[in-house]
């Protein structure tokens, strides 16, 4: 891949990232267990603990890729090698841990990816600002999955072929 194609795809990323941050950030600063647990029940406490378990470890990782980015775009000269690593977490940590959280309590239902409805499934019904913030991140993490979906496994192969060589 050209260098200017990866620099200019490390920037749109991190424009993505930086969003999901801001997200996330203000939800996880704004609403406590307490707060979102609407019943007392066993299954309910379970699924908020886990959720924002989930969401949690997606800012830690989204903020980790974003200031590698950070460093990756403001080196004087554009290490090509380093910034394909950073893209490469970023899809394996950041888009990889927003579509398939531990705790499942969302996953996607790629039948309504193309129908214009939600693709994001919550095991059980959510209250409405924990719909909202996935929904709200949603598109940024798909649009991530697209643009880096080279990084899913053709970087690996293309590492290994050059080092054979």
């Amino acid at each position: 891949m050209p260098a200017s194609n990866v620099k200019q795809l490390c920037e749109v990323s991190r424009d993505r990232l930086k969003y999901a941050i801001g997200k996330l950030e203000m939800f996880l600063n704004e609403y406590t267990l307490p707060q979102i647990v609407q019943n007392e029940d066993i299954e309910s406490v379970s699924f908020y603990k886990g959720f924002l378990t989930d969401l949690r470890h997606v800012l830690v990782f989204s903020e980790d890729c974003y200031e590698r980015l950070g460093v990756t775009l403001r080196r004087a000269n554009f290490d090509e090698r380093f910034a394909e690593r950073v893209l490469y977490d970023v899809y394996h940590q950041c888009v990889n841990a927003f579509f398939y959280p531990k705790n499942e309590c969302y996953s996607e239902d790629g039948r309504y990816a193309y129908t214009g409805q939600d693709a994001i499934r919550f095991r059980m019904k959510p209250v409405r600002m924990v719909r909202d913030v996935v929904l709200d991140i949603t598109k940024g993490f798909e649009e991530l999955r697209d643009e880096l979906a080279y990084y899913e496994s053709d970087y690996l192969t293309q590492r290994r072929m050059q080092s054979q060589k």
